[in-house]
């Protein structure tokens, strides 16, 4: 996984605050920021994710890398404030109050185990992002939920429920589970780091 440099996350934050901003005043004349970094123009997974006060505000993310990430973010940033089905709509005099979380994912690879524990046994809390699927039944936790899930078991188990599928789902044949990794980045300067190993 291509790793951003600092000019590029923050080219990407400003990114998705001016599509928030924009949106919610509208009639104001703002000048989108250029892009004049090609390695974002290149086809890449992302979540947005919304934090007010700590608390999750809104999160929305596309998985696999369907669109230049310049493009995701835009779109993703958007869906976030707006669309998360959650959540009410972000207002005008919430802004000053949200932070934003950006997370670039890796391209998701199918894990091969034999059974439950063989399962839990390869999952990396804090490095690995999740996805759960089961049919047309499907959930991701990033990286970040291990640390308010940070017991294996109950992780999948959450995650089964998300998928709206029953919490021990992740026990029984048919499932398919693949992993990524993600490199995340905050207008907190204290968030900014990579969830994978060293």
């Amino acid at each position: 996984m291509t790793s951003l440099s600092a000019q590029e996350k923050r080219y990407l934050l400003d990114l998705a605050r001016f599509v928030i901003k924009t949106s919610l005043h509208k009639g104001q004349a703002a000048e989108k920021p250029e892009n004049i970094y090609p390695n974002l123009s290149e086809k890449r997974g992302a979540f947005v994710t919304l934090h007010k006060k700590g608390a999750l505000r809104g999160c929305i993310g596309t998985i696999e890398p369907v669109r230049p990430l310049v493009n995701c973010i835009e779109e993703n940033a958007w869906n976030a404030a707006f669309k998360d089905p959650r959540f009410a709509p972000l207002s005008a005099e919430e802004l000053s109050n949200i932070d934003i979380e950006i997370s670039v994912l890796s391209l998701p690879e199918i894990l091969s185990f034999k059974d439950e524990n063989d399962l839990k046994r390869q999952l990396i809390p804090s490095v690995h992002g999740v996805i759960l699927s089961r049919g047309w039944k499907r959930a991701t936790f990033l990286p970040q939920v291990w640390k308010q899930l940070p017991d294996k078991e109950l992780f999948l188990q959450q995650l089964c429920l998300k998928a709206g599928l029953e919490s021990d789902c992740w026990r029984k044949p048919g499932i398919e589970v693949r992993v990524y990794q993600v490199e995340f980045f905050s207008e907190t300067p204290e968030a900014v780091m990579k969830a994978r190993p060293s």
